[in-house]
């Protein structure tokens, strides 16, 4: 009985795609860097709570700011990770830079309006350019991702071989 074995072997779309991914994972952990650590300050959160109209966002910012760093500097990690796709195919490794960037792309309906508001009023369009630039880059790359995994049935954008 012969037991028949998949392998993947590269295409002309896989060293594109790896290149596509580690350049946007770059920009990507710059501009949350940027978001996480230049444009979100308590000040700015207290901004944001009095247009949510929390009660007293003087006591509250201090610790929203926190948590919202906290995650920041997990996506800053998850977005760092994707850089290793210049060296790197595994499976865990796509499917970790899918997962940060389907969740990172989510930012536009998940951070509230009035951050945005918040960051326009206080620094301008510089103030939003990060995370617009993060979140809508993280939607492009996930539908070229979504794009390749449909089309080649794999990841990295790999040719399935069954071999005998």
């Amino acid at each position: 009985m012969s037991t028949a074995k998949d392998e993947l072997n590269p295409t002309l779309a896989t060293r594109k795609l790896q290149l596509a991914i580690a350049l946007s994972s770059l920009v990507f952990t710059i501009g949350t860097t940027l978001h996480n650590f230049v444009i979100v300050n308590t000040a700015l959160i207290e901004t944001m709570m009095r247009m949510e109209g929390v009660a007293d966002p003087a006591a509250e910012a201090s610790g929203f700011t926190t948590g919202f760093r906290i995650v920041g500097c997990i996506y800053i990690l998850g977005n760092a990770l994707g850089m290793l796709s210049l060296f790197n195919r595994s499976h865990t490794l796509w499917w970790t830079v899918f997962t940060v960037n389907i969740t990172q792309a989510a930012g536009f309906v998940m951070i509230p309006s009035s951050m945005w508001t918040a960051a326009a009023e206080a620094y301008g369009f510089w103030g939003i350019l990060p995370s617009t630039v993060t979140d809508g880059g993280a939607l492009i790359l996930i539908l070229f991702m979504i794009y390749f995994l449909i089309k080649y049935r794999s990841p990295w954008g790999q040719q399935r071989v069954t071999k005998s």
